[in-house]
């Protein structure tokens, strides 16, 4: 039982990175050298994606671009020898995967993105993957790790992870009943509640496997919160008909809908690259050492 299937939702305006947003899309922001959708793309397709459904919007042409064969880069880079350079570029999509891209004509949120998926999954089980959220998978990636637990269980799956009080409120946040280590029947799931209200401190992050039941769901559930229509409200439908699971992924995640998520994703990212980490990680000390030196002095007792 493997999923084939990924959808991307990728129709979102990213005004929280404008003026750099104005032109192009926020998924083609780069992470050192590539850009966050090609981390998602290449993290579906570790837990065996074969088909990936791009939800776009109007403004997210640079995606299409990203996956589609360029031929005079190719050409050019063929004829002046630059075979490593070559291989980088024929391999963002690999041999084998297929690309469908479906224009989300109005922005009513994440349910309604998956929504406009449903003619591409049809009555299969799927992925989806928020390119905003980096996760850095501690021995797997993140969907590979999900993936094994729906082998598992045969159901439906979604990442979550504690996060503090103070910042509850910007996630969805489920209570659970354990199941295993790490693993829990969700009971109640809620969109952004207030702290004083929130079920639990496990937040849902950007990463699902959901059975096509879902989309029957999603015709039906209204606008919910910010007057979108919410996947959160879904699951909740759901969890009264189908068994849904909360996985604690193991792995380290970078919000990079954020900028300081997204400069810490940078960092470490840089850190540990093969060609650049160790003279960043000499470049940071000494950057560290400045910091320090400016650091305020503490008075002295007299």
């Amino acid at each position: 039982m493997r999923i084939r299937k990924a959808v991307f939702p990728v129709a979102g305006l990213g005004t929280r990175f404008l003026p750099a947003t104005k032109a192009i899309a926020k998924e083609m922001l780069p992470i050192v050298d590539k850009p966050l959708i090609q981390y998602a793309v290449q993290e579906a397709i570790s837990a065996g994606a074969e088909e990936l459904i791009f939800i776009t919007g109007r403004s997210k042409n640079s995606i299409m671009d990203h996956f589609d064969k360029a031929y005079e880069l190719e050409t050019e880079l063929e004829q002046r020898g630059k075979e490593k350079l070559l291989a980088i570029v024929r391999e963002v999509l690999p041999p084998g995967v297929t690309c469908i891209f479906i224009r989300q004509a109005e922005a009513l949120g994440l349910g309604h993105a998956v929504l406009c998926a449903w003619p591409a999954v049809g009555d299969e089980d799927f992925s989806v993957i928020l390119a905003d959220d980096l996760i850095d998978g501690k021995l797997r990636p993140c969907l590979a790790q999900m993936q094994r637990v729906y082998q598992e269980y045969g159901t439906s799956v979604i990442a979550v992870q504690k996060v503090p009080k103070e910042e509850i409120s910007s996630y969805g946040v489920v209570e659970v009943q354990p199941v295993a280590p790490g693993l829990g029947e969700v009971r109640r799931i809620v969109e952004k509640p207030k702290k004083e209200d929130a079920p639990s401190d496990l937040a849902v992050v950007g990463r699902y496997i959901l059975t096509p039941r879902i989309f029957k769901l999603l015709e039906r559930t209204p606008r919910g919160a910010g007057g979108e229509i919410q996947l959160t409200d879904a699951i909740s439908m759901m969890i009264q008909e189908q068994t849904v699971l909360a996985y604690e992924f193991e792995g380290t995640r970078y919000d990079c809908g954020s900028k300081l998520g997204y400069l810490k994703a940078n960092v470490e990212y840089g850190l540990k690259h093969p060609e650049i980490g160790e003279e960043f990680t000499q470049y940071l000390k000494g950057v560290s050492g400045d910091l320090n030196s400016l650091a305020p002095k503490e008075k002295k007792q007299g």
